[in-house]
């Protein structure tokens, strides 16, 4: 679960179904049903009819909290350019950079820095949409060292210029949870 739309989806599918939900928050989720009305498999396929994928796995959990970490640093918060993203993840989780870092590219298509340079672009995106900041400022907001730097790294992303993108901004913006590789 990537957003609040996804947690309001799942109350309202869940409630049709006379399924309570205990506590739900982005990526967790703890229901209470009735065994003999609702087994594991029906539970399974309202949450995959969705999109949603069951993770039990310990490794791929912490890689899913890794994944929502970067989407609430990037998107969720005033980003704070001072934080180096590295920083901010070994303090959330109290792991070494290289172990999350590793761990994030095992289970993944992608490495963590590429990850979260891809969200950063996708909020740069957003940023130059509502236009109310200057391209200098987007840069400084978003931890880039110069203009040129954010630039040559939008362009490297995208395939085009942010001034290309700011003639036709909505062609290339990504749902969240579609923010997976450049490739």
């Amino acid at each position: 679960m990537t957003s609040s739309c996804c947690i309001h989806l799942l109350r309202k599918e869940f409630s049709v179904e006379g399924i309570e939900i205990i506590d739900i928050k982005l990526g967790t989720l703890v229901l209470a049903a009735d065994q003999e009305r609702f087994t594991w498999k029906k539970i399974e396929a309202i949450l995959e009819g969705y999109g949603f994928e069951i993770i039990t796995d310990k490794e791929k959990m912490l890689v899913e909290q890794i994944k929502q970490a970067v989407i609430d640093l990037v998107h969720n918060s005033t980003y704070n350019a001072m934080v180096r993203n590295s920083d901010y993840l070994v303090e959330r989780f109290g792991m070494s950079y290289p172990y999350i870092s590793s761990l994030f590219s095992k289970h993944e298509n992608t490495t963590l820095e590429k990850f979260t340079i891809l969200h950063k672009i996708e909020k740069v995106k957003e940023l130059i949409e509502y236009g109310e900041l200057t391209l200098s400022e987007i840069a400084y907001m978003m931890g880039y060292s110069s203009v040129q730097y954010l630039s040559t790294q939008f362009k490297s992303i995208t395939g085009i210029s942010v001034t290309e993108y700011k003639v036709i901004p909505a062609m290339g913006r990504s749902g969240l949870d579609k923010i997976v590789s450049a490739e």
